[in-house]
């Protein structure tokens, strides 16, 4: 029976433990889209969009992919 718990004990810690990252990730991305949505205004999206264009595209996509997705209107 020992044989039996432990795999699966070891299997409920990994499925705990992903599901915590999963919500901690998705937590921390709203987080991010709640304070890029704080720059409206053409001269701030101008400034952090020149912020950006200091780092690579690969540092900056997540961020990239949200101010796009807040631009663009929903139908």
């Amino acid at each position: 029976m020992q044989t039996v718990t432990r795999p699966l004990a070891s299997l409920w810690t990994s499925v705990r433990t992903q599901l915590r990252e999963s919500r901690d990730a998705h937590a921390a991305r709203a987080a991010l889209e709640r304070e890029l949505a704080s720059y409206s205004s053409p001269s701030d999206l101008d400034d952090l969009h020149a912020i950006l264009d200091r780092y690579s595209d690969r540092e900056t996509a997540q961020i990239r992919r949200i101010l796009t997705a807040q631009r663009t209107p929903l139908n």
